[in-house]
């Protein structure tokens, strides 16, 4: 058994973040990404990783600049090693998922072999589906000692009042094209689909358990969804109405029927759905508030998510 008051745990992932928290071990985490946010209580702790662009930059340029650093074969994100030598971690969550979203795990082991006092455990989380999730929380709290139970019994008895409610709906899923980002489009993959499913919805466009990808307006004019639910990875519900608004300017936009029908909306994205942790949770309860408001008010509209104007 792993003495909890040895533990000195860093994040590289503000989902592994909010997993550490949920396990009870805020006071462990001595170090944390650039990113890293919640619970509020994390923004006090040293800041171990850095970006190689700017996220206040427009959409488009985000993503020329994303795929310019991935074609030269450079990391997003680089870290401090000098502030992780310094905190000495016993623990290093990590994740060898997307290089888009943290600090590659590569780059992580070489990392390591330069630090000189600490031997830190590194732990790599690769969710791509929601049971993954889970088995990311139980491989963290086996990794530092804890009991993941009690956290991963309390998510699912929220997922499955959901789904009881909505499989009486087989026959009748409003359809819907959930977009993480929208300068180029790009279809929501891994998770959301299946949040999609359990919340009520009928996923179009979107990869279940892969990766986002590119979509074209043809593709989007052709399923013509009932519900358009965008979500820009890495942007909270303020910015993410901002850089939606260049969707307006796309002729096909005004024919889609969820347009039409005034069932485009929007998502903090960056707190919820684009964070494989325990708040995927929050984020199912916000789409079957979206798709099915008689049934389910838990309260996130205005501060999860809103209606696209």
């Amino acid at each position: 058994m792993i003495d909890n008051n040895s533990l000195r745990i860093i994040s590289l992932l503000p989902s592994a973040t909010e997993i550490v928290a949920a396990l009870g071990l805020v006071d462990a985490l001595v170090g944390r990404s650039h990113e890293c946010d919640y619970p509020p209580a994390v923004q006090n702790l040293p800041v171990c990783t850095e970006a190689r662009l700017s996220s206040q930059q427009p959409s488009a340029q985000i993503d020329t600049d994303v795929r310019s650093l991935l074609k030269s074969a450079l990391s997003i994100y680089q870290l401090k090693i000098e502030v992780i030598e310094q905190l000495q971690p016993t623990h290093i969550v990590t994740q060898d998922q997307c290089d888009v979203c943290a600090v590659s795990f590569s780059e992580v082991e070489r990392a390591i072999a330069q630090l000189i006092r600490s031997q830190p455990q590194v732990i790599s989380l690769q969710p791509n589906r929601l049971v993954e999730v889970w088995a990311d929380i139980e491989r963290v709290a086996r990794a530092v000692g804890v009991d993941a139970e009690p956290v991963l019994s309390q998510l699912q008895a929220r997922v499955d009042t959901i789904a009881q409610k909505t499989k009486t709906l087989e026959r009748d899923r409003a359809t819907a094209v959930a977009l993480e980002w929208t300068e180029p489009l790009m279809g929501a993959g891994n998770w959301i689909p299946e949040l999609i499913e359990i919340a009520g919805g009928q996923s179009l466009l979107g990869n279940f358990g892969q990766h986002s990808s590119y979509l074209r307006w043809e593709d989007l004019l052709a399923v013509d969804p009932e519900f358009i639910i965008i979500m820009p990875c890495g942007f909270d519900l303020d910015r993410t109405q901002k850089e939606s608004q260049v969707l307006k300017q796309h002729p096909t936009w005004s024919r889609l029927q969820a347009v039409r029908n005034g069932k485009v909306f929007i998502t903090d994205g960056n707190a919820y759905f684009n964070r494989p942790g325990p708040r995927l949770v929050d984020s199912l309860e916000i789409l079957a508030e979206i798709f099915h408001p008689k049934w389910f008010n838990f309260g996130y509209r205005g501060r999860g998510w809103e209606s696209f104007q």
